[in-house]
């Protein structure tokens, strides 16, 4: 009890109040499967230099993305970080107050805040940014949820193929919303927006004004996710739309087997009252000198609960001052260098594999990002080429598999894939 000081009957009670028997009824929409039968297979009890060398010996059987050739993306990008990226970003200035609330303490974590909003809303073409997102997935929720407080509809139309992970969240966030429903297709007049993700989950860039006409005709907000940002060193800014948002992960931060990752979130000066999360602003002090404040918090901590726009209770201030100072370190010529030398890696791996017979591209354009078509099972194929050290991008429902080409990727990766993909074909 030391420990645990809830009782049986205090545990009964919190039961009762969720509405289920027992603790077991939170966990039913959990697969049978993913559950241990049992204790797992690890010792009782060990020492910390036997726990870290068991825990060490697990690690170091995972591949990750520097081990060998490495084509897999759908959603999380393999890029090069300057070492000068995490030398920078543990400078003193920004090992200030993590929450900036007290900004006499902590200009520099307000203004590397303050350069992240202006960067993303320079990529993005919109008027203003906030502080960022958890992730990509939770800041398209977040933008779907928002347009339904300012247009006062319910439904959420996705125009083409957005990722499914992403889709997946936003069914969950707008799950209490018993009025709410998530359609594919085209926009009607019950339609708060319309989402359209570029370059979609298959690599496919999109145009948008075709988009932008239905929403204007309907009046539905046209809301455009980018889930690989170095895209907009090459492909146009959204400027028409009216919300923008998706992942920054690419710049400054690494996949993390996982996370954490940085979701940016940008839309038009007129809607700034609705958007979730906090924004930083500039200013001058009694003294007249530029500084920095913590200028809006839509969130329940701040203002009344009723009125609060998003449960975003902060931003990702590391990963955000990471992606800031990889940008600034690019600058503009160099962010445009990246992408188009992205562009070229993946058209170069995309002439590679379309030279093997029976092998077909399913894109009429692409990023760094691509289908293609196999002869066989591609789950068989990334296995086969799993064995082999090559990590061969994602395996699509029947032949079809997603390839990724970054900066990282050499020519000697893209031979030996090339090599391995034919061997397994054969």
């Amino acid at each position: 009890m030391r420990y645990l000081p809830q009782t049986k009957e205090s545990r009964k009670s919190m039961l009762d109040a969720i509405g289920v028997s027992s603790v077991d009824g939170l966990y039913k929409d959990v697969p049978g499967a993913a559950f241990i039968d049992g204790l797992a297979d690890l010792p009782l009890h060990a020492g910390e230099l036997e726990v870290e060398r068991t825990l060490s010996s697990y690690a170091n059987e995972n591949h990750a993305a520097p081990d060998g050739p490495f084509f897999l993306g759908a959603g999380a990008y393999y890029h090069h970080i300057p070492a000068s990226v995490d030398h920078i970003i543990q400078r003193s200035e920004f090992l200030t107050a993590y929450t900036p609330y007290q900004p006499e303490i902590a200009q520099g974590t307000l203004t590397a805040v303050y350069e992240f909003q202006t960067f993303i809303a320079q990529l993005t073409g919109q008027d203003i940014a906030n502080a960022s997102m958890y992730d990509g997935a939770t800041a398209t929720a977040e933008a779907a949820l928002m347009a339904m407080r300012l247009t006062k509809r319910s439904k959420i139309c996705v125009g083409n193929a957005l990722h499914f992970d992403y889709r997946a969240v936003l069914k969950s966030y707008i799950g209490n919303h018993e009025e709410a429903a998530i359609f594919d297709g085209e926009p009607d007049e019950e339609t708060a927006c319309v989402i359209i993700q570029s370059p979609d989950f298959y690599g496919q860039p999109h145009g948008y004004e075709a988009w932008r006409k239905k929403c204007d005709e309907t009046g539905a907000l046209l809301i455009v996710v980018i889930n690989e940002i170095i895209s907009l060193g090459l492909l146009p800014a959204p400027e028409c739309a009216d919300i923008v948002c998706g992942e920054a992960q690419s710049i400054g931060i690494p996949m993390g087997f996982g996370g954490p990752h940085l979701g940016f979130f940008a839309c038009r000066e007129k809607y700034v009252r609705q958007m979730p999360g906090r924004l930083i602003g500039e200013t001058v002090d009694e003294d007249g000198r530029r500084g920095y404040v913590l200028t809006l918090n839509t969130r329940e901590q701040h203002i009344r609960r009723e009125k609060a726009t998003s449960n975003i209770c902060t931003n990702q201030g590391l990963c955000a001052l990471a992606f800031t100072v990889h940008m600034a370190l690019l600058g503009e010529d160099g962010f445009k260098n990246l992408a188009k030398l992205n562009h070229e890696k993946a058209c170069k791996l995309a002439n590679a594999v379309t030279e093997i017979n029976g092998v077909k591209l399913l894109n009429e354009s692409f990023f760094n990002e691509f289908a293609i078509e196999l002869p066989k099972p591609s789950k068989d194929i990334v296995a086969a080429l799993a064995d082999k050290g090559i990590i061969a991008g994602y395996a699509l429902d029947d032949n079809q598999l997603l390839l990724t080409a970054t900066e990282m990727t050499s020519d000697e990766h893209i031979s030996a894939f090339v090599a391995a993909l034919k061997e397994a074909l054969s």
